[in-house]
């Protein structure tokens, strides 16, 4: 490994944060989104909380794979960036829009009919009918959502984040006073429910896919590229390669989603107390994993950047940077959540009350867990982003599901059901997966960039 002086080092770090810091902005004001979705829901009433509950996680893990697979184009977009290719920025953009189209569309009849799928999987009839009034609007916001995402990774590809802060925070807080207005009918609006929350949620990513649609096509440093001219014309070529780049990120999402789905299932198995204190611990553990995710964003754009001028020396050290920042910030959060544990708990349950001690007895050692496995989640996140800036996304996915789902899974049941650590062992086997996940994917970013190095030598 050749030496590279400090100051270009310190670039790197100021380059990668200034794009990641609005990026993991808008991830966690995106979540908070969920998390306020949820409270408003159980105003509702307990009935509409779990109908909601279940419709909107149905919802989200569709667009979060969807999301995944349009996240082809932002290492496609570094890459052209770093380059200087206009054209290949603009035919990129193009084919993701088109991309956009035929998943959104295709999904969108899958959610109209899930309701089929729900009776069979053993739903009850009346929350069948009250998450497919939630499901049957929000669906209408799919492709907006989606195509948001997309635009995501042009605009980060292009170092702009800054924009997708500001609208998603924007967008956040209409959804919040939408649903207030929408679902509770205040202000003389009708009181529509989960529809109204569905319709609101519908209409803030209409909203944000609108203003960034706007500001690409108005905004100096960017209108230049005339992403949208010419995007109906398809280009088969690339737009299979956006697909074999994409869909392996999407696949990835649905086995993380599927894990913790499976976790959750097994909690309620060990009890109810033990899968109330898990709901706290994994809506915590989702807030704060937005940061990593957040800064694996910039983290892809970063490399894809420097891997475009085929300096490979610089894609190294922006790999190595963004995990290294990562790993920094991970651990300043694990030490407030360890410093601050009760207070965490606090916001979901009143502590003082002595009816709920046997949940906080068994939601802080969780706690304590996901703040620790959140270093790892850090450092495994930032890697493979910068795995995903240099367009490897196959073997990461090969790489992902064995340690999550084969040292993961299988440990967290052990753990669990046979050592008897109960919930707090599941969570223990997760983070064993995530810690797994690290080394493998540091491992294979060190070893790609040598063998490219080997390859110009």
């Amino acid at each position: 490994m050749t030496s590279i002086s400090v100051s270009p080092i310190r670039a790197e770090i100021k380059a990668f944060l200034k794009l990641a810091i609005p990026l993991v902005a808008a991830q966690v004001a995106q979540s908070a989104t969920g998390f306020v979705d949820t409270v408003m829901m159980g105003h509702l009433g307990w009935k509409v909380l779990a109908a909601g509950g279940l419709a909107s996680f149905t919802f989200q893990v569709f667009l979060n794979v969807l999301s995944g697979v349009v996240m082809g184009v932002s290492p496609l977009i570094a890459e052209a960036y770093g380059v200087g290719r206009k054209s290949r920025i603009e035919q990129v953009t193009q084919q993701g829009l088109w991309l956009t189209v035929g998943l959104a569309i295709s999904t969108m009849w899958v959610l109209a009919h899930i309701d089929v799928l729900m009776l069979q999987l053993g739903q009850a009839p009346e929350t069948v009918t009250l998450a497919s009034s939630y499901l049957n609007v929000v669906l209408w916001g799919l492709f907006p959502a989606v195509g948001f995402a997309m635009l995501r990774g042009v605009v980060s590809g292009l170092s702009q984040a800054r924009p997708i802060m500001v609208i998603v925070i924007g967008g956040t807080l209409f959804n919040i006073v939408g649903n207030y207005v929408l679902g509770y009918g205040n202000f003389g609006f009708p009181r529509m429910e989960l529809a109204g929350l569905a319709l609101a949620s519908a209409l803030s990513w209409w909203g944000m896919f609108l203003v960034l649609v706007v500001y690409l096509l108005k905004h100096p440093q960017v209108r230049i590229y005339n992403l949208f001219q010419k995007w109906h014309q398809p280009r088969l070529r690339l737009l299979s390669e956006l697909v074999t780049i994409g869909t392996p990120i999407g696949v990835s999402i649905a086995f993380e989603y599927g894990l913790v789905l499976v976790m959750t299932y097994l909690m309620g198995i060990l009890g109810t107390d033990v899968l109330a204190a898990h709901q706290i611990a994994l809506q915590t553990g989702i807030i704060v994993f937005m940061i990593p995710l957040g800064m694996s964003f910039a983290a892809t754009a970063r490399v894809g950047q420097w891997f475009g001028q085929q300096k490979l020396e610089r894609t190294r050290w922006a790999g190595y940077v963004s995990i290294g920042v990562a790993i920094g910030v991970t651990t300043l959060v694990a030490i407030a959540l360890l410093t601050f544990r009760q207070q965490v708990i606090g916001l979901y349950v009143d502590v003082s009350n002595p009816e709920n001690a046997e949940l906080l007895k068994l939601a802080i050692p969780m706690l304590i867990v996901v703040a620790i496995g959140h270093i790892f989640d850090g450092l495994q996140k930032t890697a493979l982003g910068a795995l995903y800036g240099l367009q490897d996304t196959r073997t990461p996915m090969l790489l992902g599901i064995l340690a999550f789902l084969g040292v993961g899974l299988v440990s967290g049941y052990v753990l669990s059901f046979y050592v008897g650590l109960g919930g707090v062992g599941l969570w223990m086997g997760y983070y064993l997966g995530s810690a797994m996940a690290a080394i493998v994917y540091v491992w294979r970013f060190g070893n790609l960039i040598s063998r490219k190095t080997e390859e110009l030598d």
